[in-house]
């Protein structure tokens, strides 16, 4: 008998094994909490139903990268976009991606509740949910807030990098402390807050600064979302978050969805990005109008600038992070608080420079087999696909 078991027990383990990590990968549920293809091609009238040639993503590639499900960015910057204001572009953008799953039955579903979003995954279409990136679009006023729950939020990141009335930023909190009027959540925050936990709508504190965070965090009676944001320790720029605050997203029971740009990732391209926003791209673009003038030709400010532009491109290519590095931040996290409080906000089609091999949608596999390499199990892996994510959409939407 116990011969008998040794032999079970090894064949399980064979099994086990068996598995590649592209099985793996495909068996399990992937969940993206941050894509901004709404703002970047769609509303420019890109079709992405089918593989585009432009940006990371498309339906095509989605399915190849196993993606389940989709958050949807829904983003206008510290200006409107159009006339008609901030509530007016989120709802225009939403109506952009209401028609790409109206063009393509049976191929995406826009859920609203958590049920849809199980029904979307079980008949293998990819499901499309609703943030709208930035509390500025709700104009301080509950019923729009409510507008567009009815639309489809299901997350708003209480800031973008721009304050608003009543949430101050990670930026301003940081680098333009001055400006702030007040730091942190007012009493119209907190019902802002109270009014999304009521609706079923997760708060993300992805862009909030520190004091807006625990201030949300306090208010909150419902587990919280970090979108797309990474760790500050590793690389300690004003959108990551500290210990701290990764504790404290534990003990809310949220999740922290790690944002794969490069300069989040790694210190080294962070340094160089501000090297060469600053003394190292002014000497760049000096050597090119040297060379122009050597040659009898003055050139156009504009072009030449376009010119150093692309060098400095070229040339930042050189500290780009690797996949390990950017799954350095999910094991840092696991390490720190375990394995049910971390997930995956890439920020595709919002980011100018990505970890190496991690070109599109396609690459997510990379990240699996990273985590397999440095002995993550099958139920962890499952874990910070999705299963976290999940976890969070369940405890805040409606069933």
């Amino acid at each position: 008998m116990k011969h008998l078991f040794s032999v079970l027990l090894c064949a399980a383990t064979v099994g086990l094994y068996a598995q590649s990590p592209a099985d793996i990968h495909q068996k399990a549920i992937l969940i993206d909490t941050h894509n901004d293809v709404l703002s970047s091609a769609v509303l420019d009238g890109v079709d992405i139903s089918h593989q585009v040639s432009v940006g990371h993503s498309d339906l095509d590639r989605w399915k190849e990268g196993g993606l389940d499900v989709q958050f949807f960015s829904v983003w206008t910057g510290a200006s409107p976009r159009t006339s008609g204001g901030f509530f007016h572009d989120a709802v225009a953008e939403i109506d952009s991606l209401q028609r790409l799953v109206d063009r393509n039955p049976g191929r995406m579903l826009l859920a609203r509740r958590y049920k849809d979003v199980r029904k979307g995954i079980r008949k293998g279409e990819l499901v499309a949910l609703i943030g709208v990136e930035g509390g500025h679009m709700i104009e301080a006023d509950l019923s729009k807030l409510q507008q567009l729950y009815e639309l489809g939020m299901r997350y708003l990141t209480l800031t973008w990098n721009n304050s608003n009335a009543w949430a101050s930023s990670a930026m301003d909190e940081t680098l333009h402390p001055e400006q702030l009027k007040q730091k942190g959540l007012t009493d119209f925050g907190r019902q802002v807050i109270h009014r999304m936990n009521d609706l079923g709508i997760m708060v993300d504190l992805s862009h909030t600064g520190e004091q807006t965070f625990y201030d949300a965090i306090a208010a909150s009676r419902k587990p919280v979302l970090i979108s797309h944001s990474s760790v500050w320790n590793l690389c300690p720029v004003f959108r990551n978050l500290k210990d701290e605050q990764i504790r404290a997203v534990a003990k809310n029971g949220g999740v922290i969805c790690i944002n794969f740009y490069a300069g989040f990732i790694s210190r080294k391209f962070d340094e160089a990005v501000t090297y060469y926003d600053g003394e190292g791209g002014r000497l760049v673009y000096d050597s090119i109008k040297t060379a122009h003038a050597a040659m009898n030709d003055a050139g156009d400010t504009s072009a030449l600038k376009a010119i150093a532009g692309k060098v400095v491109h070229e040339k930042l290519k050189a500290f780009r992070p690797t996949i390990a590095e950017l799954v350095d931040h999910i094991d840092y996290i696991v390490k720190l608080v375990g394995d049910d409080y971390v997930g995956i906000g890439s920020d595709f089609d919002g980011v100018g420079s990505l970890p190496i091999g991690m070109d599109d949608v396609t690459c997510y596999p990379k990240v699996t087999a990273e985590l397999l390499r440095r002995g993550y199990t099958v139920s962890s892996i499952n874990k910070i696909l999705g299963g976290n994510v999940l976890r969070v959409m369940r405890a805040n939407f409606r069933k």
